[in-house]
């Protein structure tokens, strides 16, 4: 039997709030109100593969090799890890780098998420910087290669992913190996026992299964490194127009964006009430300003206040009260800002991979007499 018929029913069971989409590879994200919480719950995360789950036997005899551009190689077990080094917990939005790709016209390669491809947890480890320090990194090491044992479908010999870090970002204090979730520990659906947690960059980064690290003396060449995967134009492109890789950079800073959680699309409300609307913000490595919303087709904006996040990488709560003194649809937008003027565009540039698509939402329903 394809294990996709066995995998399938199983995440309808464990997560049933959630879309699934009907792809080879399991893939599936939340419903918007799903996402109304703090700390996003295990059970409303979204889930991205790009090749089979792989088989995971007991995590007591999982291993994870420490090679390449090193003094030292070493193999570690995950006793081995949390006993040599330091225990720290982060929190964290993780967002897939083609979340909001079905809002692309033209439409554009890759899974056509909607909104719920994001989550914000609270991801628990040991800190990457000290196992390479351990290590002994090389004056030769620029970057890192992660390895994991999820294969393509349907080719049991080529890996489904490898991407890797600068050394910057590997060795920065918010990037970890981790091995805990939410205060329990990393399920198998989102990359247990051991993954990357890369704040600030986007999902394909935080590599699942991880049961290899090798320091590089190039930028990692591994699957979906190479080509356009996981990167972005360096110029404005037209649809239709030839994709040459030198054009392009790899994507390692996810853009300012907010989300509306309440109330969701196709709401209705009366003539004079007020309504709440809430929702989260975040930013990549820059730090998050402000959101505001506006109710009349982005003619006039209202500051909305935000609430403190769980660190600089969570997100962070807005709530606003607005009220509609006339009968008929009414369109809600949010805008995000960082604290260095970028802020959500009204509509987003095209990218022939529908990647970092963080324009403004607009959530739509109706007032009633």
């Amino acid at each position: 039997m394809p294990r996709r018929l066995v995998e399938f029913p199983l995440l309808r069971r464990l997560k049933p709030g959630l879309h699934v989409y009907e792809e080879e590879a399991l893939n599936a994200e939340p419903a918007i109100g799903l996402l109304d919480q703090t700390i996003t719950p295990i059970d409303a995360f979204f889930i991205r593969n790009n090749g089979d789950l792989p088989e995971i036997g007991d995590e007591h005899d999982w291993t994870l090799t420490i090679d390449g551009e090193v003094e030292r190689p070493t193999v570690w077990t995950i006793a081995g890890l949390r006993q040599r080094f330091e225990t720290v917990t982060i929190t964290a939005v993780l967002e897939c780098a083609g979340n909001g790709r079905s809002q692309f016209s033209p439409a554009t390669d890759g899974l056509q998420w909607r909104l719920g491809a994001v989550g914000c947890a609270r991801w628990t480890g040991v800190r990457l910087a000290d196992v390479l320090e351990h290590a002994g990194p090389k004056p030769s090491a620029v970057y890192t290669g992660h390895h994991a044992p999820d294969r393509q479908i349907g080719k049991p010999g080529k890996a489904a992913l490898s991407r890797g870090l600068p050394m910057a970002k590997a060795l920065a204090p918010e990037t970890l190996i981790a091995f805990g979730m939410n205060d329990e520990p990393l399920p198998r659906l989102h990359g247990g026992p051991l993954r990357i947690v890369a704040p600030g960059y986007p999902g394909s980064a935080w590599q699942k299964w991880l049961d290899g690290i090798s320091l590089r003396p190039v930028e990692h060449d591994g699957e979906r490194m190479r080509g356009t995967d996981y990167r972005m134009p360096l110029r404005p492109m037209r649809p239709g127009e030839a994709l040459d890789p030198a054009n392009f950079a790899v994507i390692t800073d996810m853009p300012v964006k907010s989300l509306i959680t309440t109330p969701v699309d196709g709401f209705t409300m009366k003539k004079g009430e007020r309504l709440t609307v809430g929702g989260f913000a975040w930013s990549g490595a820059i730090p998050l300003a402000s959101v505001e919303l506006c109710c009349d087709d982005g003619q006039n904006w209202q500051d909305v206040p935000l609430l403190q996040g769980e660190g600089p990488f969570a997100w962070r709560r807005f709530e606003a009260e607005i009220s509609a003194d006339r009968v008929g649809p009414l369109v809600i937008t949010a805008r995000a800002r960082d604290v260095a003027g970028n802020s959500q565009p009204l509509e987003v540039a095209w990218n022939p991979r529908g990647y970092c698509n963080n324009q403004v939402q607009r959530l739509r329903g109706s007032v009633v007499a």
